[in-house]
């Protein structure tokens, strides 16, 4: 199986299919690479499209250490590094919006050409200024118990966020492949990675980040309301919100056919 070793010693696995530009999709917290399994035929045609499985996710190695927002960005560089990958795209979905809004804090526009991100809002946690944050997950208490939860029965959270997730059910085949992936992600982990995460706030850097870029917005959404993510199109310099009205968070699963061409019509202007 194809792996990249990153630069301190973690195995990542990665997917790929079709050929030419790079366009790297970055999954979402407690996921994989295979939620995107059947948005890849589509976007395959226009692009040498790579799912890589976040470390502590999927089947990338689940290592004791480094489940922060920067250490997943660094992960990001080395597989780009070790692919020798130059004017890329890259597009992330929830964790991986902030993962690469930290690459770009860490590394600049290297490598990377443009970016499409989907569903995040800059700021989870809710203050005084902000109550754009997410839906379950908003303060230290609700955190606590979202971490209580996993690690008293991942199986019976993972099965309520995958609902939560999706406006449009999957069949029981397709239902228990997803959890199936996301019983691979340790509670440890992912407990680890979310305590990281849901403490950031994004907003100060968004605005300095100028390369060329779409915001995908879900309208029916119950983890972020849409005006957090739509928030991110607003204040970067050279980013557009495109609006999916009949989604929730996986509105590459809701609207399929419409994020493909969304991507693809991106893809193509940009040349």
């Amino acid at each position: 199986m194809p792996y990249v070793t990153t630069n301190d010693g973690v195995q990542l696995y990665y997917e790929e299919a079709g050929q030419g530009r790079p366009l790297i999709l970055i999954h979402g917290w407690t996921f994989s690479g295979r939620f995107f399994a059947h948005n890849i035929p589509a976007l395959a045609n226009i692009a040498r499209v790579i799912t890589v499985d976040l470390r502590g996710h999927g089947r990338s190695d689940k290592p004791g250490h480094g489940y922060r927002v920067a250490r997943l960005a660094a992960d990001l560089r080395d597989l780009l590094v070790e692919l020798e990958l130059q004017d890329v795209v890259l597009l992330g979905w929830s964790l991986g919006a902030p993962v690469i809004w930290s690459y770009w804090e860490l590394f600049g526009r290297e490598r990377v050409a443009v970016a499409i991100f989907v569903q995040q809002s800059p700021r989870q946690y809710y203050t005084p200024d902000w109550k754009l944050g997410h839906g379950s997950c908003y303060d230290a208490e609700s955190l606590a118990a979202v971490i209580t939860q996993i690690q008293v029965n991942s199986a019976k959270y993972d099965e309520q966020n995958l609902a939560a997730c999706m406006k449009q059910q999957p069949s029981e085949e397709e239902k228990q492949n997803l959890l199936a992936e996301m019983a691979m992600s340790p509670a440890d982990a992912r407990s680890s990675i979310m305590a990281d995460h849901t403490v950031k706030d994004w907003r100060d850097l968004l605005p300095l980040l100028d390369l060329p870029a779409l915001m995908l917005v879900a309208r029916q959404d119950s983890v972020f309301p849409p005006e957090g993510p739509a928030w991110v199109g607003e204040h970067m310099p050279n980013a557009t919100n495109v609006f999916f009205e009949e989604s929730s968070h996986m509105l590459f699963h809701d609207e399929s056919e419409k994020f493909e061409q969304v991507v693809i019509n991106f893809l193509n202007r940009i040349g």
